[in-house]
């Protein structure tokens, strides 16, 4: 069992990575042009927005109480990690 729990661990971290790569793409260049208040209100807002549809999705499944408690939990922390992670690029 344990080789399969790292290979999760490989694949969820892998995955981790390339969205965390390609989110930063695509938002640096979408709201670098208007400035740094501007993109980080950008950047604010799209983690309110993501936190708020991982509520409203989990809610429509119909999950468990104790699963939609831990999901909302660590989706909303990976979502603030991320995002938090996005700095203004002045070059």
């Amino acid at each position: 069992m344990e080789p399969d729990t790292k290979d999760l661990q490989v694949i969820n971290t892998a995955w981790q990575i390339a969205i965390q790569e390609i989110l930063r793409m695509v938002i640096r260049d979408m709201y670098h042009g208007s400035g740094e208040t501007a993109f980080n209100a950008h950047v604010k807002r799209i983690e309110e927005a993501a936190v708020d549809s991982i509520y409203t999705d989990l809610r429509l499944r119909g999950t468990s109480e104790w699963t939609e408690i831990l999901v909302k939990e660590r989706a909303s922390s990976f979502v603030t990690t991320l995002l938090t992670s996005f700095t203004y690029d002045r070059a």
